[in-house]
């Protein structure tokens, strides 16, 4: 079983860590042969050169660019793969005529959102109508997905985020996380996210002042970067500053994670659909309670009451009151914390992943779903 996957860019995204899982559970089969494609010379996830599989570059020199399509082309004729999978809409429309022309199986992956009003004419509602005919199966990380695009029943697939559990097993040591990041404070409250629009941080750090100024023994973090930071970064007042942080772009986010009492996600869905979103999976595994937004797929990986709160979205006052609730009920955080990593091992993790995508492939090559595992590659 030959896959070749092309992807736009490896940059630190949600799209592109799933797919860093997804190949790292691929290189343990010792029938799959897999060979990633990138369209740009964006690396930015280190694990990946780590995985032993080919990785080639093409570096367009505009955003479409004719040449492309050659180097794919010698790509597949070099490899010869049974199934070509695309791994993002921009990605799909280089792809579907090479596949279709050659008579190689197409894996259109390109749904990793569930936007809550997909607008005709727009450029992802354009590029899903331009390749779902040509695809010959449609894969979304959220049944959410799938709906909010209208995929072909017939052809759609939803295989969920998978995370790989090894990734907590040396986590660095939280006083020191604390000391570097100056937290002084019993508890901390956190948010991973890019600041470009796609989560709702306003009402994340709104929540955070109403919640400061009923209690001062709670840090609230705000992870990532991005072209609003700035502006968020000013409109802090003097009285928050040492409650408020901003760390910017982190490289050990399991580490920091680690010290949450509570992870929150916040979003807009008239901004952005969730798919499902790896900043909860990694809150879950943890063991971290949840706060998160009814929005896209989100249903589907937290569960309401059981592994934290569904809050309404724009709505810093509702999420103050949960946020508070949540560390006056240490008992009910705890249990919630628990029954989430209990989730994500059973049903989120790379393993489970993996084994979804491989059975795909097997039915799409009318071949026996059970591919042995390469013993030499399997953890200690």
């Amino acid at each position: 079983m030959k896959i070749l996957i092309i992807v736009d860019t490896m940059g630190t995204g949600g799209k592109e860590r799933r797919l860093l899982e997804l190949l790292k559970g691929l290189v343990r089969y010792e029938k799959v042969l897999c060979e990633l494609v990138i369209l740009s010379d964006i690396v930015e996830y280190k694990e990946l050169h780590q995985i032993n599989l080919p990785i080639h570059l093409i570096k367009r020199n505009r955003r479409i660019d004719v040449s492309v399509y050659k180097k794919i082309y010698r790509i597949i004729k070099q490899f010869e793969p049974d199934i070509i999978q695309s791994w993002s809409s921009f990605v799909s429309l280089y792809v579907f005529p090479i596949a279709k022309l050659l008579n190689i199986i197409f894996v259109n992956a390109m749904i990793a959102d569930a936007p809550a009003d997909l607008k005709s004419f727009s450029p992802r509602w354009m590029r899903s109508r331009l390749t779902f005919p040509f695809s010959d199966a449609i894969v979304a990380n959220s049944q959410a997905g799938l709906i909010a695009y209208n995929a072909p029943r017939n052809k759609s697939y939803c295989i969920h985020n998978g995370i790989d559990l090894k990734r907590f097993h040396h986590l660095k040591d939280e006083k020191d996380i604390k000391k570097k990041l100056g937290i002084t404070t019993k508890y901390v409250v956190g948010m991973v996210g890019s600041f470009r629009g796609a989560k709702d941080y306003r009402t994340y750090i709104e929540a955070a002042k109403q919640v400061l100024c009923v209690r001062r023994d709670i840090t609230f973090l705000a992870i990532g970067e991005g072209r609003d930071l700035p502006l968020f970064q000013k409109d802090i007042d003097e009285q928050f500053t040492n409650f408020i942080i901003f760390t910017g772009r982190q490289e050990a986010v399991e580490s920091i994670v680690n010290l949450f009492a509570i992870g929150i996600l916040m979003t807009d869905s008239s901004v952005h659909g969730e798919g499902i979103s790896n900043a909860i999976i990694e809150y879950m595994a943890l063991g971290k309670p949840v706060i998160a937004t009814d929005t896209g797929g989100t249903t589907e990986l937290v569960v309401e009451g059981v592994t934290g709160i569904i809050s309404p979205q724009r709505d810093s006052r509702k999420l103050a009151e949960n946020i508070l609730y949540l560390l006056n009920h240490q008992g009910v955080a705890e249990q919630m914390g628990k029954n989430g990593k209990d989730r994500i091992e059973k049903n989120f993790s790379i393993d489970e992943m993996t084994k979804k995508f491989i059975e795909l492939y097997a039915n799409l090559l009318g071949k026996s779903h059970h591919v042995p595992l390469n013993n030499s590659m399997l953890p200690s």
